[in-house]
């Protein structure tokens, strides 16, 4: 999926030209931010391999409250299957929020690598060991750092582009099993 960042009066837009041929158009409202909070997203969920985030879901089919459709035509079951894609993978969307904020704090207020923060962030909604070595962390804030200096001295007119690698695309989440609809049984 490519990704092109756009700076817009009320902060940021990312323009999402999906594979199957949709282009979603996501707002972003953090004027105070030097660097966009999606691209803070997307360089963090990409660079870790999340790819039950925000930018995994959006490219298996998610439509989330601030994206729209721009160009294509959706799948017959597309909001059904957002909801889905939404609600099975929302523990690892809000690991991605927390790690992406750590990210994106540390580059904002060039600080150092934030490698006990983002192990803390993800203590603080799974029970696992943290997976990442302090190298992935170093990683990610680095692309930021540098994304965010392009995103500063973007020409005027152009947007700043991003690939999201097809491997990280969001596997499905299966349909909740219909209930049976079983006989009341009598009571005598």
């Amino acid at each position: 999926m490519l990704v092109v960042f756009h700076p817009s009066p009320r902060g940021a837009r990312a323009v999402l030209h999906r594979d199957d041929g949709v282009t979603l158009q996501m707002r972003s409202y953090d004027r105070k931010s030097r660097v966009p909070h999606d691209l803070a997203h997307a360089v963090t969920e990409r660079e870790l391999g999340l790819s039950t985030g925000v930018f995994g879901c959006l490219a298996a089919g998610a439509l989330f409250a601030s994206v729209q459709v721009l160009e294509g035509r959706l799948r017959y079951d597309a909001k059904e299957r957002s909801r889905r894609l939404i609600a099975g993978h929302a523990r690892d969307i809000a690991v991605a929020e927390v790690l992406s904020a750590v990210v994106h704090d540390a580059v904002e207020h060039e600080r150092p690598t934030p490698f006990a923060a983002a192990r803390a962030a993800w203590g603080s909604l799974r029970e696992e060991p943290f997976p990442y070595e302090e190298t992935d962390v170093q990683r990610a804030t680095s692309t930021l750092r540098r994304l965010g200096d392009a995103w500063v001295h973007l020409p005027a007119g152009t947007g700043l582009r991003f690939d999201w690698p097809r491997r990280l695309t969001a596997a499905a989440v299966p349909p909740a099993r219909p209930r049976s609809r079983r006989a009341p049984r009598r009571v005598r």
